[in-house]
């Protein structure tokens, strides 16, 4: 077994295991779209990145669980990082509904990058499930950097390819957004909370519920000119 402290907490998991499956042993959420649990770690769209106690930003999907390791699964740096990362792959595919869910979940407001709207995050979960647990290798990756994307070989009809359905099955972004294709902004924000009013004391949980102000649990007060910062206006409660 290996022993590890994630926010603090001592937790013990099987040696080989990924930081992302010790935090969960904790019930501690960490948003990923291109992790499954049937299919091998791919760390693609690096929305599970947690910070190590040397302060070096991993993705917790595929960083293996190490003796005596030090994480934090929702620093105030942390929480950027993965601001920037949903702006980014909204950028790519706003038409998303699973990352207009994001959006609203990490107080994403604007998208400060141009928008391809190419419907495709390159997660790699269709290759991979067509690989390992269909068994056909019917699809792949073919280029590099933006050109790169996901084809058949020679982008021909593949006689490997059984129509499982599988690779629609598992994508994060085909389901469309409530606006629909034709929405008139990159980000939706109908679903965005107000900012919440958890005391500044809490660095990165608030409590057993979960990461500062995503708990659901507090009064939620007006929006300040930082929408990203926690309000010290009103007090705790349960509602």
């Amino acid at each position: 077994m290996t022993k590890l402290y994630i926010n603090g907490i001592e937790v013990e998991i099987e040696q080989g295991a990924s930081l992302l499956e010790a935090a969960q042993q904790l019930g501690i959420e960490i948003p990923t779209l291109c992790f499954h649990p049937g299919l091998s770690a791919y760390g693609a769209c690096r929305l599970c990145v947690v910070e190590l106690g040397d302060g070096r930003l991993v993705s917790a999907c595929t960083y293996p669980a190490q003796e005596g390791l030090r994480v934090r699964t929702h620093s105030p740096r942390v929480r950027r990082a993965r601001r920037m990362l949903i702006e980014l792959l909204l950028s790519i595919c706003p038409s998303s509904k699973r990352l207009q869910d994001l959006a609203a979940e990490h107080q994403v407001e604007r998208v400060r990058f141009a928008v391809r709207d190419e419907r495709c995050i390159l997660c790699g979960l269709c290759v991979r499930m067509c690989a390992e647990q269909m068994m056909a290798h019917a699809i792949g990756f073919v280029n590099r950097g933006y050109r790169r994307r996901i084809t058949t070989p020679f982008d021909l009809r593949s006689d490997a390819c059984r129509r499982c359905g599988g690779c629609l099955y598992i994508c994060p972004v085909c389901e469309v957004r409530c606006q629909g294709v034709g929405a008139p902004s990159a980000v939706c924000g109908s679903c965005t909370p107000p900012a919440p009013t958890c005391p500044p004391v809490y660095e990165d949980l608030a409590c057993y519920m979960g990461a500062t102000g995503e708990c659901g649990t507090c009064v939620r007060g007006p929006r300040t000119p930082d929408s990203h910062s926690p309000t010290v206006a009103g007090r705790r409660e349960k509602v």
